[in-house]
């Protein structure tokens, strides 16, 4: 029996990716489908995104993927001016946190909106992005 191939699907997330395999790769394929997605406990019903292999709560792995839909509600953001080590060419983005009702979603605003238009509050859409080197990620932009 040979080796089985390592599955490294996750390098194809984000600005630079710090890890190429995960318990959650298929979050990759989500994303390539124009899907973001959020991991569900069947156990106790707990939500969790970013999407989560074992349940925090009950420590269960009996997790389902569901589909991060309809329009959330801005809850808070912030202009980054510095950033870490492979995401200084981006500066300044911004990133903000959207409630759903039963789970939030964390990352970055849709870089054409302009913060002058950003408010507490106001519903968005959370969306797949491809950015120019081919990697995927999420943004937000107004619903």
């Amino acid at each position: 029996m040979g080796k089985k191939p390592e599955d490294v699907r996750f390098a194809k997330f984000g600005t630079v990716s710090f890890t190429k395999t995960t318990r959650v790769n298929d979050f990759i394929d989500y994303l390539e489908d124009s899907k973001v997605m959020y991991t569900h406990c069947k156990k106790c019903g707990a939500e969790f995104f970013p999407p989560r292999a074992d349940c925090a709560g009950c420590l269960s792995s009996d997790m389902a993927w569901r589909e991060v839909s309809g329009t959330g509600r801005l809850v808070s953001y912030s202009q980054l001016k510095y950033a870490p080590v492979g995401f200084d060419g981006d500066l300044p983005y911004s990133i903000a946190m959207l409630d759903y009702g039963d789970y939030q979603v964390f990352g970055r605003l849709d870089g054409d909106l302009s913060l002058a238009e950003v408010k507490i509050g106001m519903p968005m859409v959370t969306v797949v992005n491809e950015l120019p080197n081919g990697q995927l990620n999420y943004i937000f932009k107004k619903a």
